[in-house]
C-alpha cells in the first residue's frame, strides 16, 4: 500500500489534478469550495496501471497554511510536485521544495499542470528547463517532468505510468510490530462513534486490538478499519487508514496525537536532532530561541537548548525542549 502527497504553489492546480486522477474532489470544506483554495488536508485514492491502489494526500499551497502542508507530507512514499505551466516557479514552489528536501523525500514526479494554457511548445520546454535547474542538488533532482492538463485530460496516463515507475523503486515499509498512526483527522459518525485517520507506520493494526492514544494515555479498542472506504480486518504498514474506536470520545483525540499499542511509546520533553540551516534563512538559529517543531502530524512550540554550528549551512546538532 502506497501514499503520495501533493506539493506546490497555491492555485497551481493540485486539487484539480487530484480530482482528475481520482474522480474524488479533495476539498471537503465548504469554505474551500467557495474560495477555490485548499485550506486543510484532503484525501483521495486511485489505481495505477498495474491495479495497485494508491492513497493521495492533497496539501494547501498557500503560505498561510504551511503548517497543514507539513502535517500531510510526513508519511508519504512519493510526492506529486505541481508547477503550473502558465506561471512557472513561484515562492511556495521553492518553499515546498525546501521542505521536501529537508525531509529527504527523494521519490516523486513533477506535474507541469495547466499545459493547455501554455503559449507554445517552446514555452513548455522553457518552464521545464527552469524546473530542472531548480531541482538540481535537491532530493528531487532526478524526478521526471510530465506536462498535464486536468481540464482536457492530456498527459494523465503518462503521469500514472511515471508514478507507478517511481513507486516501484521504493521498498515496502517494514513491519516492526509496533504500529504507530500519527492522527491527521478526527471526526464522528452517528451510530459508530469516534473515527481517526492517518498513514500507518512501523506495524499493522487489527480489528479488536487494544490501543492507546498518546500523549495522554487514553485507552481505546479498534471497532473497525477501513482503507479507501473498504472495510478490512487488518491494516498494513504504509496504508491510509480510518480507525473506528470505542472507549474514547471525539474530543479526546486531536490531530498530532499518535495511535499505538499500550506501553510501546512514551512522551518526552527533550529531543536531540540534526538540523540543516537553509541558505536563504533570514536569521541564524540562536540558543533559547522559540521555534515551531513538527513531527508526524503534530505541531508544537519548542525552545532550543544547545547547538553547534547552527549558523552554518549544513547539519547541526540541536536539542529542543518541547
Amino acid at each position: 500500500m502506497r501514499v503520495i502527497g501533493t506539493a506546490g504553489h497555491v492555485d497551481h492546480g493540485k486539487s484539480a489534478l487530484v480530482h482528475a486522477l481520482t474522480g474524488i474532489h479533495p476539498d471537503r470544506l465548504k469554505e474551500e469550495r467557495e474560495r477555490e483554495m485548499t485550506i486543510d488536508l484532503g484525501f483521495a485514492w486511485f489505481e495505477l496501471p498495474n491495479d495497485e491502489s494508491v492513497g493521495v494526500v492533497d496539501v494547501p499551497g498557500h503560505r498561510d497554511f504551511i503548517e497543514n502542508m507539513l502535517a500531510g507530507v510526513g508519511g508519504i512514499d512519493a510526492v506529486l510536485f505541481v508547477v503550473a505551466a502558465d506561471e512557472g516557479i513561484m515562492p511556495q514552489t521553492r518553499e515546498h521544495l525546501s521542505i521536501l528536501d529537508l525531509l529527504q523525500i527523494n521519490t516523486g514526479v513533477v506535474a507541469l499542470t495547466k499545459a493547455d494554457l501554455a503559449e507554445s511548445p517552446d514555452w513548455l520546454a522553457l518552464v521545464s528547463d527552469e524546473i530542472t535547474q531548480l531541482l538540481k542538488g535537491t532530493a528531487l533532482a532526478d524526478a521526471p517532468i510530465v506536462p498535464v492538463s486536468a481540464r482536457t485530460g492530456a498527459g494523465l496516463d503518462d503521469l500514472r505510468r511515471e508514478l507507478q515507475t517511481c513507486l516501484a523503486s521504493r521498498s515496502a515499509r517494514p513491519d516492526l510490530a509496533r504500529p504507530r498512526l500519527p492522527i491527521d483527522r478526527v471526526f464522528t459518525i452517528a451510530g459508530f462513534g469516534t473515527v481517526v485517520t492517518g498513514t500507518l507506520l512501523d506495524g499493522a493494526l487489527n480489528v479488536g486490538d487494544e490501543v492507546m492514544i498518546v500523549p495522554g494515555d487514553r485507552p481505546a479498542r479498534i471497532r473497525g478499519l477501513q482503507t479507501h472506504k473498504s472495510k478490512i480486518d487488518r491494516a498494513v504498514p504504509g496504508s491510509r487508514v480510518a480507525v473506528n474506536l470505542t472507549g474514547v470520545q471525539v474530543a479526546e483525540a486531536l490531530r498530532g496525537n499518535v495511535l499505538c499499542y499500550p506501553n510501546t511509546y512514551r512522551p518526552t520533553q527533550l529531543v536531540d536532532v540534526q538540523c540543516r540551516h537553509l541558505a536563504d534563512t533570514e536569521s541564524p538559529l540562536k540558543h533559547n530561541a522559540e521555534v515551531k517543531f513538527f513531527v508526524g502530524a503534530a505541531e508544537t512550540v519548542a525552545t532550543t537548548l544547545s547547538f553547534s554550528s547552527a549558523t552554518q549551512v549544513g547539519p547541526s546538532s540541536i536539542r529542543f525542549r518541547i
